[in-house]
């Protein structure tokens, strides 16, 4: 009688293992150790976006660049480009720019003293700019983090809320993926120079979020020479041409200064690159806020609340194969679902959910794994001592498994007897009946095993097997006939090599019948066989002993004999009274002359 308790356990068990998925998925949610997988999946998934669904703006932003070409032509150091600075702000009103910000460290201090007239230039052209184009200055900090001054004639000039810091924030792996004005220095949030032109361009609310490296396509830039050079040839169509009602940021694009890491490539000159010179990300910045926004996070709710859907995968996880398809279709299912909402403004990270989701999975196939497991140790040890290796392994791979707790099979028994083994063993030490008894047995259990049937027990110098259980046969009659047949083949062999050891030769009876029996482990919770019982059963040991009376060493039911193929060898018996049993019509069989000598030579 099982107890109780035990019948119970699994389902203790389940629910124990499901509320520590549970708990794991609330706690990924919150747990920033997911935080370098989200960033990784974010640029994958921007890079996807950018490559297979491309999305233009409509307002752009236009780079002019400071690179080693302009710093050839233009010979003195860049703190003393105050002419050209002022004639770069000359073309860009002339253009009809929509705003210009100047990513470029202006000094803090007067250079008049050093060239006459040299801070006028750039003011002028400070001047001209303000009266129909909106100018930011960048603002910076040093080491300390304390802000680095501009000359104060400068910030005059630009006028009101005309700087900004030309800073952003750095993700912990050295990548920049966000915009965010949550800059505090000395407990106050800053602007930006990014955050500062969308202002002055009529965005009033500028919110904080992840950058859309997905919007718009890859950033060239006009060489600060080239400005110059139309500037000075008054080719106003060339300047109309390239700033006319766009944004404009000029900064360096030198490839070894002022580059930070990004998820995607912006650079339309230089394909293999890995980083990007800061102007570039604030002009990206820029035209998120002048296009369709920044990036926000979905609520902070959604995401808990998803990963507790996902612990429900414990319960949709049982079977491996579709475990492994919930496992591989719904980590799809995150992963578009995440990348489609990025691609329409919102950022849903899919790490915790993911993980959520093969933990509860994966904690379910591998409690499925212990439980075949200790099911195919049960098995091995039910199964084990009866069947053959072969007939084990079907069982072990069956599902699910057979004959456990008693079922009705169609057998056919087969009883095995040696004859005149009580007088032969009074005779022998009890040493050499032991060692005859083995190696009978291990011939006779190596014939059983070999046609594929069960061997139930030994019973003192009797074998008990049956054939089409645990494995159900359409005709378990031929491997039981088969095994009978070697059994007696093989005898010969064996009594030969007892003739050699001075030993005496032994014959054995055979009875086999087949029937309905009922097979199962049959005993006590801490102790049972797996074993046949029912009136087959009694038949074929009855049989058994009838093969004494009839002098056939092979005695079967009729109806053994009508399910066999090969009936040649039989001898028709007739009906026999059968001890605590009904009349049986019985056929006799016995091997070819050369073996019948050894089965006759001892009877009782």
């Amino acid at each position: 009688m099982r107890k109780r308790g035990t019948a119970r356990l699994p389902d203790i068990m389940r629910i124990g293992i499901f509320s520590i998925v549970l708990l794991l998925g609330a706690g990924l949610a919150f747990l920033p150790w997911v935080e370098p997988l989200d960033r990784k999946l974010l640029d994958v998934q921007f890079r996807f976006l950018r490559t297979e669904t491309p999305r233009p703006v409509k307002n752009d932003v236009v780079i002019v660049g400071i690179d080693d070409e302009t710093t050839r032509l233009l010979r003195e150091p860049l703190t003393l480009w105050h002419p050209h600075i002022g004639k770069f702000l000359e073309a860009v009103a002339r253009s009809g720019a929509a705003a210009v910000g100047i990513d470029i460290v202006l000094p803090d201090r007067s250079y008049d003293a050093i060239v006459p007239g040299y801070d006028r230039q750039l003011l002028a052209g400070m001047l001209i700019a303000r009266r129909t184009t909106p100018l930011v200055l960048a603002l910076t900090v040093d080491p300390s983090g304390a802000t680095r001054r501009i000359h104060s004639a400068f910030v005059a000039a630009a006028g009101p809320d005309a700087t900004g810091y030309a800073l952003l924030p750095v993700d912990a792996d050295g990548v920049v993926r966000r915009f965010d004005e949550r800059i505090e220095f000395g407990g106050s949030t800053v602007p930006t120079l990014a955050g500062q032109m969308a202002r002055r361009l009529g965005r009033d609310v500028v919110p904080h979020g992840l950058i859309d490296y997905a919007a718009g396509s890859a950033f060239n830039y006009v060489p600060l020479h080239a400005v110059l050079a139309w500037h000075d040839a008054g080719d106003t169509r060339k300047l109309e041409d390239a700033f006319g009602g766009k944004a404009v940021l000029l900064g360096g694009v030198f490839r070894f200064e002022d580059r930070l890491a990004t998820p995607v490539n912006l650079l339309a000159w230089d394909a293999q690159a890995v980083n990007a010179p800061g102007v570039v990300l604030h002009a990206q910045a820029l035209r998120n806020l002048l296009n369709d926004g920044l990036i926000a996070p979905v609520p902070g709710w959604v995401v808990p609340a998803l990963c507790l859907l996902m612990a429900m995968g414990w319960w949709v996880g049982g079977r491996f194969a579709f475990g492994a398809a919930v496992a591989l279709g719904g980590s799809a299912a995150i992963l578009i679902a995440s990348t489609s909402l990025l691609g329409r403004g919102a950022y849903l990270p899919p790490a915790a959910i993911l993980l959520t989701l093969l933990a509860a999975v994966g904690a379910r196939a591998l409690y499925e794994a212990s439980l075949q497991l200790r099911e195919r140790r049960r098995l091995r040890r039910a199964f084990g001592a009866y069947v053959s290796p072969r007939i084990l392994q079907d069982i072990l791979k069956s599902d699910p498994p057979p004959g456990l707790g008693g079922e009705r099979y169609w057998l056919c028994v087969l009883f095995a007897d040696i004859r005149g083994f009580t007088e032969r063993s009074e005779r022998a030490a009890p040493e050499a009946t032991i060692r005859l008894l083995n190696r009978y047995f291990s011939e006779a259990t190596a014939c059983i095993h070999g046609a594929g049937g069960t061997l139930d027990k030994f019973m003192g110098d009797g074998v008990m097997a049956f054939f089409g259980a645990p494995q159900r046969l359409a005709n378990p009659c031929l491997p039981a006939m088969s095994t009978a047949r070697e059994m007696l083949e093989r005898l010969p062999r064996l009594n030969a090599e007892l003739a050699e050891e001075g030993e005496a030769p032994i014959a054995i009876g055979i009875g086999l019948h087949v029937g309905d029996a009922v097979v199962g482990n049959m005993g006590s919770e801490t102790r049972h066989n797996y074993t046949a019982i029912g009136d087959t059963v009694n038949v074929a040991f009855r049989l058994e002993e009838l093969t004494k009376d009839v002098d056939f060493p092979l005695v079967c039911s009729e109806l053994v004999f009508e399910n066999l193929k090969d009936r040649s060898g039989f001898v028709k018996l007739g009906s026999k009274p059968i001890k605590g049993h009904q009349p049986v019509v019985v056929y006799g069989w016995r091997p070819s002359e050369r073996f019948s000598s050894a089965s006759k030579t001892e009877t009782t």
